[in-house]
């Protein structure tokens, strides 16, 4: 009788590890797998406001060079002079005085 039970766990041990191993081993797609880049896919999809305009070959219009120059060099010269520092005050003391 002893060696019937030994046996019924033994096969229990054995099952439960099966289907543990099942379980883990990768079979089904997790929903971490199943949604793998669909954000980036969203965000490329929202920021194209018009679909069909990589089919448009006209030549973009706009400014002129010479406005063009005007503000590249003064973007460039934005650059050039340090920022002025920053001024901290500091208050001691209460409010109004008597």
């Amino acid at each position: 009788m002893e060696t019937m039970g030994k046996r019924f766990w033994s096969y229990a041990v054995i099952i439960a590890l099966f289907f543990m191993s099942i379980a883990c081993s990768g079979f089904y797609p997790t929903r971490l797998e199943m949604d793998y880049g669909t954000s980036v896919k969203l965000a490329q999809f929202n920021q194209i406001l018009y679909p069909e305009a990589v089919k448009n070959l006209d030549p973009v219009t706009g400014l002129d060079g010479e406005a063009a120059k005007a503000t590249m060099d003064k973007y460039h010269k934005s650059f050039e002079a340090p920022a002025p520092a920053p001024i901290y005050m500091f208050g001691f003391g209460g409010g109004a005085s008597k």
